[in-house]
């Protein structure tokens, strides 16, 4: 896993990649339905910036998120909390949305700055150190970005910074399983990928019976549920390593719908 300011830095220029693909988008394509039912493009940038206005607040007063987290579980469910804030991004003109998202963005960048990557942080689920709450804000910013590329069709290419992403799938395998009730599958499974730079990230035991292998771009895809795994090129070989793509699930919260077979052409290897 890298230091904790290249993690960092890496952060930021996810942010400045999808920054990029928001200053080229019309009016008009803010408003599309994007693959998630019931969220517009719009509602992808909502979710981002005011989530990273939470994570700020995590990292400047614990005590104060952890208030703001028992006080919207006393008094409004997950629809509703969802609700008031997409309502909030909903009323906003595109530039002002792209303000708020940017500057809670660059505030967040700059707290971690300040902190040390063992720091433990509260969530919306047991604490974590600073380095993985980081890892999943990146994961955040790529993959709810990549909800809006999906379908304003702007160029955003991958790069190596994947590999927080990749991390964060095989760190949630057994997560995966517990947040639907089932009992984790231990059996070992090789993963073998090919990053966005021509290079070779290995997990696990090459002998192993079960294994993935493929980009890590299809990886990524499929653990962060915005790919069905029969829309990508990975090669899965064995039932474990079948179920854990069927389960996987790299972000928190509720089992996620994911997508349907079909959504998507598979890419031309």
């Amino acid at each position: 896993m890298a230091p904790f300011h290249d993690l960092v830095d890496d952060l930021a220029d996810e942010q400045e990649a999808l920054s990029a693909v928001l200053a080229r988008m019309t009016d008009a394509q803010w408003d599309l339905p994007s693959h998630a039912p019931g969220w517009l493009v719009r509602d992808q940038v909502t979710h981002l910036a005011h989530f990273d206005e939470k994570a700020m607040l995590a990292i400047h007063d614990a005590d104060a998120f952890r208030a703001d987290v028992a006080a919207r579980r006393v008094g409004e469910g997950r629809a509703d909390y969802e609700a008031r804030y997409m309502a909030r991004g909903r009323a906003l003109a595109p530039p002002a949305l792209v303000l708020w998202w940017q500057e809670a963005a660059a505030r967040l960048v700059a707290a971690a700055r300040g902190i040390d990557g063992k720091t433990r942080l509260p969530w919306y689920g047991p604490d974590m150190s600073a380095l993985s709450f980081i890892t999943a804000r990146l994961m955040e910013t790529w993959s709810h970005g990549l909800d809006v590329v999906d379908v304003v069709g702007i160029p955003r290419p991958d790069t190596d910074r994947l590999r927080h992403v990749v991390f964060l799938g095989l760190i949630t395998r057994r997560f995966s399983y517990a947040n639907r009730g089932l009992t984790a599958d231990d059996t070992p499974v090789y993963v073998e990928l090919t990053a966005p730079s021509g290079a070779t990230w290995t997990h696990g035991e090459s002998m192993a019976e079960n294994r993935i292998t493929g980009s890590a771009r299809d990886f990524c895809r499929v653990v962060t549920q915005r790919r069905h795994l029969a829309d990508t090129n990975l090669r899965v070989t064995g039932p474990s390593a079948g179920e854990w793509m069927r389960l996987a699930q790299a972000f928190a919260g509720p089992p996620g719908e994911g997508r349907r077979p079909g959504q998507f052409p598979r890419e031309e290897r």
